[in-house]
């Protein structure tokens, strides 16, 4: 099968390109590299043996979307591509809304042009919102009290995908809601790297670890959960991306729905206190007021994975750590 990557230089997409060559199939990435590096491409080559056709594409150019499509000869696109920063879309929902809507919009026409009926769709345990639950299972109703604008984005990319899964039978949909994922390439080259200011923990803490920050906010400590920060599910990214494989050697007509995460849950201080057992060092932090919209605690029920997809996690916040202290050493 030859497959169309989109964001396959961005964090999780790089991954899933290489599990995917690894496993025999022909890959092509699209990416404007917003949030990303051409030179993942040469990484990818070194780790793999093989170096993707790249294609410097943004989504909201239509026409060389459809270019990309009609020439490729796809068989499935896996569909990463989309700003992602929680805070940054509550400041910009207008260019959240137009980014990844309208370029998913354009993907989606391009594919219908070319005949190619599989994708599968980079979601996130965000389109819960506050269920009002901690475990989260794919049958809770989404798209009530989102708290940004980027988890509102998945929500509706995923309205869409399911219409138009209705008006074509032969659309095959896969919406993988990812939780939190963290680590790197078990060779210390490939990892997170956002441009900009992250919202999330671990490259925070890189960040930290690296001196380019002095030291890590924690976001209250008064929560009802162990320790009193807020728990959340982290996957390995390696983890994440067999996922992906996983869903694509399962994909048949219709929209199926599932959750990749760990399926256990892990505080802020427990996090803190793992990358410091695996560096050796202090790490220094400090309490800070909660956030807005950040729930206590929640972690995914990956039991569907499992049961349909034959997938579960094998690596452990442990190996997580250790991958990415390998990757900080190396940049």
């Amino acid at each position: 099968m030859k497959i169309l990557v989109t964001g396959g230089t961005g964090y999780i997409g790089s991954h899933t390109v290489v599990e995917l060559l690894k496993d025999g199939y022909e890959v092509e990435i699209l990416d404007n590299l917003a949030n990303s590096k051409a030179s993942v491409v040469d990484v990818i080559e070194e780790l793999t043996g093989i170096k993707p056709k790249f294609h410097q594409v943004d989504l909201l150019d239509k026409e060389a979307t459809k270019k990309v499509m009609q020439e490729g000869g796809f068989d499935a696109v896996i569909h990463f591509a989309g700003l992602k920063a929680v805070a940054e879309s509550v400041e910009q929902p207008l260019r959240y809304y137009e980014n990844n809507i309208i370029g998913t919009l354009n993907l989606l026409a391009a594919m219908k042009d070319a005949g190619v009926k599989r994708l599968v769709f980079s979601s996130s345990a965000t389109v819960y919102g506050d269920p009002g639950k901690n475990a989260y299972t794919e049958d809770l109703p989404t798209g009530q009290n989102i708290a940004s604008p980027y988890g509102k984005t998945k929500y509706m990319i995923e309205e869409i995908l399911k219409d138009e899964a209705v008006a074509d039978p032969e659309f095959e949909v896969m919406l993988l809601r990812y939780f939190n994922p963290i680590g790197a390439h078990e060779s210390g080259k490939l990892g997170e790297d956002p441009n900009g200011r992250p919202n999330n923990l671990m490259p925070i803490i890189m960040k930290v670890a690296k001196g380019e920050y002095p030291e890590l906010s924690v976001y209250g400590n008064d929560y009802p959960t162990k320790d009193g920060t807020c728990v959340r599910d982290y996957i390995h990214v390696v983890d994440l991306a067999k996922g992906h494989l996983a869903a694509l050697k399962n994909m048949k007509p219709g929209v199926k729905i599932y959750n990749l995460g760990s399926g256990k849950g892990t505080s802020v201080l427990e996090m803190i206190a793992a990358f410091e057992k695996a560096s050796g060092e202090k790490l220094p932090y400090k309490i800070a007021e909660r956030r807005a919209g950040d729930l206590p605690e929640f972690y995914a029920v990956p039991t569907k994975a499992l049961e349909e997809l034959g997938w579960k996690t094998e690596l452990t916040i442990e190996d997580a750590m250790n991958d990415t202290i390998k990757y900080l050493n190396n940049f």
